[in-house]
């Protein structure tokens, strides 16, 4: 696919995608190997689809799939601070369940903080946390994932999931966002 004319440059190829879902998937396969409940990836909507998507076709320990919507940010590119759940993990079985959250992408970390804590706090068996991308540059909440797909630098990214006004997710790849598109 040739890039989109408004992505300045291609920051992960599909290629690369690829091998960094294959990656996760092994070391998600080696340690929820003897994992004792069920093992549950929780989606988090919408940015994470596509990665959910072809990480689960390459684990091959038993997982379940559920989703919940949660957002820190609202119109823009800056995380408000506040943490919004829109649809939550409604489960009567939480406590059998290893929740591995699956995100597309970690900037300040507010979100994915609250989250963990959100979820073992409702009684989750154990939490961890899977993203594509991390940008520990923009940290502002003491978190670290659990696996990472790759740390990328402190740039507006789209594609493969990641939107911007909703634009963009469909890309096959993960790109750059030329300025002029979002600072007018």
């Amino acid at each position: 696919m040739p890039m989109h004319p408004d992505v300045e440059k291609i920051l992960i190829d599909e290629k690369t995608l690829d091998e960094i879902t294959t990656r996760l998937a092994g070391e998600i396969d080696r340690d929820y190997a003897n994992a004792e409940g069920r093992v549950v990836l929780v989606c988090i909507l919408k940015g994470s689809i596509m990665f959910m998507s072809d990480l689960m076709k390459k684990v091959t320990v038993p997982v379940e799939i559920d989703c919940m919507k949660v957002s820190s940010y609202g119109a823009g590119t800056a995380s408000s601070g506040m943490v919004h759940i829109y649809l939550d993990l409604l489960r009567a079985d939480i406590a059998e369940c290893n929740l591995l959250i699956i995100e597309d992408i970690v900037d300040s970390g507010n979100t994915l903080n609250y989250l963990v804590k959100y979820l073992k706090g409702k009684g989750a068996k154990s939490v961890k946390t899977c993203t594509l991308l991390d940008k520990p540059s923009r940290r502002t909440a003491p978190f670290v994932p659990d696996y990472i797909g790759c740390e990328i630098p402190d740039e507006f990214v789209i594609g493969y999931g990641l939107d911007y006004d909703e634009k963009y997710r469909a890309l096959p790849y993960v790109g750059v966002l030329k300025r002029s598109v979002y600072e007018q």
